[in-house]
């Protein structure tokens, strides 16, 4: 069993996470499921001894069923957020995401049956230029996308609600 780079006390949780930022004829891909009201970036935990490059690649095709190729690094996203853990309290989070830009394929077509803690992710691609019209995480994503930027983007985000 692999074992995620993370870890939680009280009601406070660390993780490190790897992230696709996957575009394709002007939309980028994001997931959903039938839990949660929100759109997520593809992507999840790097485990220990995992680079993330590797961790990214694994997770993408996990989620999509497809082999992407990295183009490069993009954002080293630092997150602050609540997380629900129940109905009695909230986790204060803080996740460190290496997000990856993909090599575009040239078709959208993809091959996910992938789940999230037993539940049915859908994979959906959402118009950058309407991205926020959707709620989806992180926020910085549409602003990102419809700027120039060169090397590698360090972002902060607080999304607590």
């Amino acid at each position: 069993m692999d074992l995620d780079c993370g870890f939680t006390k009280e009601n406070k949780w660390f993780r490190y996470r790897a992230a696709a930022i996957i575009v394709e004829d002007g939309c980028v891909l994001f997931a959903g499921n039938e839990k949660e009201d929100y759109y997520y970036s593809i992507g999840g935990a790097v485990h220990v001894g995992e680079t993330a490059e590797n961790a990214v690649i694994r997770e993408v095709f996990e989620e999509t069923g497809v082999y992407y190729e990295i183009d490069h690094l993009a954002v080293i996203h630092e997150n602050f957020f609540q997380e629900n853990a129940g109905s009695f309290h909230a986790l204060d989070c803080h996740e460190i995401a290496l997000y990856f830009m993909m090599k575009p394929r040239g078709t959208k077509m993809l091959h996910s049956q992938s789940y999230t803690m037993g539940v049915r992710e859908t994979m959906h691609w959402l118009p950058i230029e309407k991205l926020d019209q959707y709620k989806s995480f992180p926020s910085f994503m549409k602003s990102f996308l419809q700027s120039a930027h060169s090397g590698i983007e360090h972002i902060i985000t607080y999304e607590k609600e």
